[in-house]
C-alpha cells in the first residue's frame, strides 16, 4: 500500500456520500403519506417513487463497479455525488407523482456511480489487519441511515414540508465532494471491456420482473393490456434475467459478472445473504410506517423515533464485531444477527395493534440494533476478503447490486402483500382507501383490520432474514490475507 495514502480520513471522506445514498433509500419511506395526501396518490404509487430508485441504482451497479475499476474509484465517486445532488433539486422540485419517480430514477443512477466505488476504495487501501475494522465502520453506517433516514425524514415533513427530505442533500452532497476530493487517493486503473449487452439484458430483465410483481395486484393479476397478463409479463421477466446469466457465463471477452469469483464459497453465499438482507431491509420499514402513521395516527417523527434504540447500539457495536471476525468464525456472528433480526420482526406483528403503547415499539427495535451490527461489517467483510484486488470493484459492484435487487424486489413484493391484505382484511377497502389514508389515525371499525394488513405483510421479511441465516452457516472461516 502507498505510504502517502491517509486510510482514515478517505475512510470518512467516503461515508459522508455513502451514508447519505443509504439515508435516501428510507427518508422516503416516512415521506410516503404526506406525499400520498400532496400528490392525491395510492399506496401503489407512491411506492415506486422507492421502487424506481432503487431499480435504477440496482441495475447500474455491475456495470458502475467496472467503470471504477477502469477510469478510477476516485472519479466515479465525485461524479456520482455530482448526479445525485442535482437529481435530490429535481427530485424536490417536482409538481407531479410521475416527474417524482423520473426524478428518483436519475438519483438512484447516480447513487450507482459511488456506491461499489466506497467498497472497492476500503478494500484497496487498509491492510489487511485494519480491513476488518474499517468494514465494520462501513458497515455500521447502513445500520445508522435506517435510523437517520426515518428520523430525519420525519423532522424535515413535520416541520418544513416533504421536498426537504431531498433538499437536505445539497449542502451533504457539496461537503462530501469537498472532502472526497481532498481525502479519497487516486488509484491504479485496470483496463476493461465494457458488456453493454449484458446492462441492457440485466436492466430489462428486472424490470419486467418488478413491474410485474408491483403492479400484479392493480390489474389483479390478470390482463394489463393487448391481452399480455402480469404472469405473462413475469415470466418474461424471469426469462431475460436467465438469458443475462448464461450470455454472462459463456460471453469470452470480459462479462458483467466474472462467474469465476463465485468460485469462492464465502463470496457466493455472502452475496445470496445479502440479497435477502436487502428484501428485508427495504420491505419491512414500509408496513411499520404505515401502521404507526395511519392505525396509531402519529406523526412521521413519532414514527421514525421508534426505531431510535436500534441506532443507539448499531454505532457501537457494529465496530467490535469488526474486530472479532479477524479471531473468530464470522459465520457466527453473521447467523446469530439474521436470527434476531427474525425474532425482532415477529415481535413487531404481534405489537401491531390499535392503541399500543409507544414504550412497547421499542423494544424489538432494540434487538434489530444488535442485529444489525453482527450483520453488516462481517458479511461485506467475508465477501470481498478473498478477492484480487484488481477485481475489488467488480466484486463489491456485485454485492451491492446482489443487495439491491433484494431490495427493489422487497419494495415491490411489499407494495403487492400490502394491497392484498388490505383488500382481504377490509372489504371495499379500494374505496374507503381515498378517504383515510395518510389523514391521521384511522376509524376505529377498521383500525383493528388495517393493523391485522400490516402485521401480515410483515411475514415475508420474516421469512427471508430467517432464510438469510440459515444460508449463512455455511460460510467457512477466511483465510488470512496478505495482499
Amino acid at each position: 500500500m502507498n505510504s502517502e495514502i491517509k486510510p482514515w480520513p478517505a475512510l470518512w471522506s467516503l461515508l459522508i456520500g455513502f451514508f447519505m445514498i443509504l439515508v435516501d433509500s428510507t427518508i422516503v419511506n416516512i415521506a410516503n403519506p404526506a406525499i400520498m395526501r400532496h400528490f392525491n396518490a395510492g399506496i401503489n404509487e407512491v411506492i415506486w417513487v422507492t421502487s424506481a430508485y432503487l431499480l435504477s441504482y440496482a441495475v447500474l451497479l455491475l456495470l458502475t463497479g467496472r467503470l471504477g475499476d477502469r477510469f478510477g474509484p476516485k472519479i466515479l465517486f465525485l461524479g456520482g455525488l455530482v448526479v445525485f445532488t442535482a437529481a435530490s433539486v429535481w427530485c424536490g422540485l417536482s409538481t407531479s407523482i410521475g416527474m417524482l419517480i423520473v426524478a428518483r430514477v436519475v438519483q438512484g443512477i447516480g447513487g450507482a456511480m459511488l456506491s461499489p466505488q466506497s467498497m472497492a476504495i476500503i478494500t484497496r487501501i487498509f491492510p489487511p489487519a485494519q480491513r476488518g475494522t474499517a468494514m465494520g465502520i462501513w458497515g455500521a453506517s447502513a445500520g445508522v441511515a435506517m435510523l437517520v433516514g426515518p428520523l430525519a425524514g420525519g423532522l424535515l415533513v413535520d416541520s418544513l414540508g416533504w421536498e426537504w427530505i431531498f433538499f437536505v442533500n445539497v449542502p451533504v452532497g457539496i461537503i462530501g465532494f469537498i472532502l472526497a476530493m481532498r481525502f479519497v487517493p487516486n488509484l491504479p486503473t485496470h483496463e476493461h471491456k465494457f458488456d453493454w449487452l449484458g446492462v441492457v439484458l440485466s436492466a430489462g430483465g428486472l424490470f419486467l420482473l418488478v413491474f410485474g410483481i408491483q403492479e400484479g395486484e392493480t390489474y389483479d393479476w390478470g390482463t394489463i393490456t393487448n391481452g399480455i397478463t402480469v404472469w405473462e409479463v413475469i415470466g418474461a421477466g424471469i426469462a431475460v434475467m436467465i438469458g443475462f446469466l448464461v450470455w454472462q457465463r459463456f460471453n469470452r471477452a470480459e462479462p458483467l459478472v466474472p462467474f469465476g469469483l463465485f468460485s469462492d464459497r464465502n463470496f457466493s453465499i455472502a452475496n445470496g445473504a445479502i440479497s435477502l438482507m436487502g428484501l428485508v431491509v427495504s420491505s419491512m420499514v414500509i408496513p411499520l410506517i404505515f401502521f404507526t402513521q395511519i392505525v396509531l395516527g402519529y406523526t412521521p417523527t413519532e414514527s421514525a423515533l421508534i426505531l431510535l434504540p436500534m441506532a443507539i447500539l448499531v454505532m457501537p457495536l457494529s465496530p467490535i464485531f469488526g474486530k472479532m471476525i479477524g479471531k473468530y468464525n464470522p459465520k457466527w456472528f453473521v447467523s446469530m444477527g439474521f436470527f434476531l433480526f427474525a425474532v425482532s420482526l415477529y415481535v413487531y406483528t404481534l405489537t401491531f395493534q390499535p392503541g399500543q403503547s409507544w414504550a412497547v415499539l421499542l423494544i424489538p427495535s432494540a434487538i434489530m440494533g444488535i442485529a444489525q451490527a453482527a450483520i453488516w461489517g462481517p458479511l461485506g467483510t467475508v465477501a470481498t476478503r478473498n478477492l484480487p484486488l484488481h477485481q475489488a470493484g467488480a466484486g463489491s459492484g456485485i454485492y451491492n447490486t446482489t443487495r439491491q435487487i433484494g431490495a427493489v424486489i422487497g419494495s415491490a413484493a411489499i407494495s403487492s402483500l400490502i394491497t392484498a391484505r388490505l383488500t382481504a382484511e377490509i372489504p371495499g377497502y379500494s374505496a374507503l382507501a381515498a378517504t383515510h389514508e395518510g389523514s391521521g389515525a384511522l376509524p376505529t371499525q377498521i383500525a383493528q383490520p388495517f393493523a391485522n394488513a400490516m402485521a401480515q405483510s410483515v411475514w415475508m421479511p420474516i421469512v427471508a432474514v430467517a432464510l438469510a441465516g440459515v444460508v449463512s452457516l455455511f460460510m467457512e472461516k477466511p483465510k488470512p490475507v496478505h495482499h
